[in-house]
């Protein structure tokens, strides 16, 4: 194990449509905007406020492309990934940082024709991996005995 992790999950509603960058060599890159909301009422005043943070979501390659074609702004997705942060040089020459979000898994939440297009094409329900890992066997028990105790929780 190497003992850490960079992992992120989100689940949020698009801010924009998917921005595509193409590359030679037919790589792509789709870009989009993702909204979490918290609600929560403050405890002195009994107001309810409200926040709204904003994701910078990248998707690559085959991903980039099922997302362009299925996620309008306003959809509601679930996001996984890992953070990253780009350093760059700005029009004044001042050093900039971005960090986004670099999605490896995704699947759509938004119910087919409830998105702002009620009649676009038909949405996938699985979950879509923009990298393939490597497939590993999954071990299940043969039989589960409901009196035993499944509690092997190393904490």
């Amino acid at each position: 194990m190497a003992g850490t992790i960079n992992k992120v999950i989100l689940i949020g509603h698009t801010g924009d449509e998917v921005k595509m960058h193409y590359f030679e060599g037919g790589n792509s890159i789709g870009r989009f905007p993702l909204a979490t909301n918290e609600e929560y009422t403050n405890r002195t005043t009994g107001e309810r406020v409200s926040n709204t943070e904003w994701h910078n979501i990248v998707v690559r390659n085959k991903a980039a492309e099922i997302c362009e074609k299925y996620l309008k702004k306003g959809d509601k997705v679930y996001i996984e990934g890992r953070l990253k942060t780009r350093k760059w040089t700005d029009d004044k020459g001042l050093e900039r940082y971005s960090t986004e979000i670099q999605c490896v898994d995704f699947t759509f939440l938004t119910p087919k024709g409830e998105g702002q297009q009620a009649n676009r094409p038909a949405q996938p329900s699985q979950p879509v991996h923009s990298q393939q890992p490597a497939q590993q066997p999954q071990s299940t028990p043969s039989q589960i005995n409901p009196t035993e105790d499944v509690d092997d929780l190393p904490f």
